[in-house]
């Protein structure tokens, strides 16, 4: 069967790929240690699926607006407001999934030839769900002693007449770093300028550590707020990944489009997910923080071990739940008469050789670097460093 040049072009996603893996190998008995998917190992709040289960004793399963149900667009906005942003229920959608946004963002906003500035290292649907909107994908890299962020004056020069976004993503996936409050200012100064939109992912953005605050760029200046699109969702505060209920706030004329797009293909989200969304976002907050708790524990656990293993660098990550390590002392190692090239022969070799399975990080645009996320339980976090300390015993110096 012929598919279209558009399908063709785009690549699969590699934490997904992962996953699959690890998800086989589980099926056939093989006891694998999954550092490959950012989904929290939590099950969702008991009083979240209460709300679902009402709404399904109510009969609450009809269709509803497109951008989402007004109960839900008003949630919402309560939270964005608890953080300092104010938008109307009419700036808001609710989509299936923060993923959703994003493509949904594209799609309206960009032209055949129009660029997108991506920050790398970079979450892995970016880059194609740019190229499936038609745009052209313009790289510009973190330097690591800069916390992986790029500076101002580097996303500035890669800033040409066909550029119309810039991607910020505050924690970020894969690196768990936060942006300055003066990177996001000078974001904002160079949207204003240039005529961007801006699209701030911040799934992640109740996950940080050490007492830092994260920053929205949009809550920065009304002239920053009118061109930026907030995106957000429950999947990562909540445990709720499978729910897929996320939600992108920014001008009534993008939401309006996004809306638009929405109402020819997914139409609105999953009408007993939506209540459930709403009593996450308005529920007791207690379970958040204690998720937050374990997973800053888990941080420490992770990054000081993976600190211990020999030709690995990691730093702490302040946000999300992946830890980023620099295994370039590692490449170019041997084993069993094949030498590890690259961070994919390496995540290759650590899964074949103890079933650690982690992420390379060619996949989020640099090499070099491994994602192992620690959204699992301290138990198989000091399992899989054991394995991940056995196998780099096997590897030879070059």
């Amino acid at each position: 069967m012929r598919l279209s040049d558009r399908i063709r072009s785009v690549a699969p996603s590699a934490t997904l790929a992962v996953d699959a893996l690890v998800r086989k190998a589980r099926a056939e008995g093989v006891d694998v240690v999954g550092f490959g998917t950012g989904e929290p190992d939590f099950d969702t709040p008991e009083h979240i699926k209460e709300a679902a289960r009402a709404a399904l004793r109510e009969g609450r399963t009809k269709y509803t607006p497109s951008a989402g149900t007004m109960e839900l667009r008003q949630a919402i906005c309560a939270d964005l407001a608890r953080r300092g942003l104010s938008y109307t229920p009419e700036e808001v959608i609710a989509a299936t999934g923060a993923k959703q946004v994003l493509y949904n963002a594209f799609q309206v906003l960009l032209n055949p030839g129009d660029e997108v500035l991506i920050p790398a290292p970079y979450w892995v649907s970016y880059v194609e769900m740019v190229r499936l909107a038609g745009g052209v994908a313009v790289i510009v890299p973190g330097a690591e002693t800069d916390g992986f962020v790029p500076p101002a004056e580097a996303l500035a020069e890669r800033c040409g007449p066909r550029t119309r976004a810039v991607i910020v993503n505050s924690p970020s996936n894969p690196t768990g770093e936060l942006w300055p409050r003066e990177l996001l200012q000078a974001v904002g100064e160079l949207a204003v300028e240039r005529d961007l939109v801006i699209l701030s992912d911040e799934i992640y953005d109740r996950l940080v550590y050490d007492g830092v605050q994260p920053v929205s760029v949009a809550a920065l200046a009304p002239e920053f707020r009118a061109r930026t699109l907030v995106v957000n969702g429950v999947s990562k505060t909540y445990a709720m990944t499978g729910w897929r209920i996320g939600y992108g706030a920014g001008p009534a004329p993008l939401i309006q489009a996004m809306a638009s797009l929405q109402s020819h293909s997914t139409s609105n989200p999953n009408s007993i997910a939506q209540a459930a969304a709403v009593a996450a976002l308005t529920g007791p907050q207690e379970v958040v923080e204690a998720m937050r708790r374990e997973f800053e524990t888990r941080r420490n656990l992770m990054v000081e071990g993976l600190n211990r293993l020999p030709g690995v660098v990691c730093r702490r990550p302040p946000g999300a739940f992946y830890a980023f390590p620099n295994v370039q002392k590692l490449l170019g190692r041997k084993t069993g008469g094949e030498t590890v090239t690259d961070s994919t022969s390496l995540a290759r070799f650590l899964l074949e050789a103890t079933r650690v399975a982690v992420v390379p990080g060619i996949a989020f645009g640099v090499e070099g670097y491994l994602r192992l996320s620690y959204a699992t339980s301290r138990e198989r976090i000091a399992e899989g460093l054991k394995r991940l300390g056995e196998a780099l015993t096997i590897l030879d110096s070059a």
